[in-house]
């Protein structure tokens, strides 16, 4: 029986760009990741991360957290560690706000990704 994967393992060097969406970006989750206690499964993948390469992030979360100073103080952290943010936009969001808050439509994401690995590794987009 093989071991149990470590997350070093799991972020083998060959990847040129980290995305993290809904589950790693959510509003319980930022604070964990600015105070680097990153050991929640599903984060602790960012430690592992050669911080050379680009890492973007999608936050996603009700419009009442979105719009809360600590919000706005989390995310400036993260970019401030060097992290691409791929902004939410405003929409109908499942519980039934309207506003701020829905994670970024994926062709915005893939459309960003796809920017980023031409700059930053020469592949041509297709």
């Amino acid at each position: 029986m093989e071991p149990h994967p470590t997350a070093a393992s799991l972020v083998e060097r060959k990847f040129h760009v980290l995305v993290g969406v809904t589950g790693s970006v959510a509003a319980l989750k930022l604070p964990l990741l600015v105070s680097k206690l990153l050991d929640v499964p599903g984060t602790c993948v960012i430690r592992a991360w050669d911080c050379s390469k680009p890492l973007l992030f999608c936050p996603a979360m009700n419009t009442t957290m979105w719009e809360h100073p600590l919000t706005a103080q989390q995310v400036d952290q993260l970019k401030a560690f060097g992290y691409m943010e791929i902004p939410c936009v405003y929409k109908k969001l499942v519980c039934g706000d309207q506003g701020l808050g829905a994670m970024a439509e994926v062709e915005t994401i893939v459309d960003k990704v796809k920017e980023v690995l031409s700059q930053h590794s020469g592949i041509q987009q297709s």
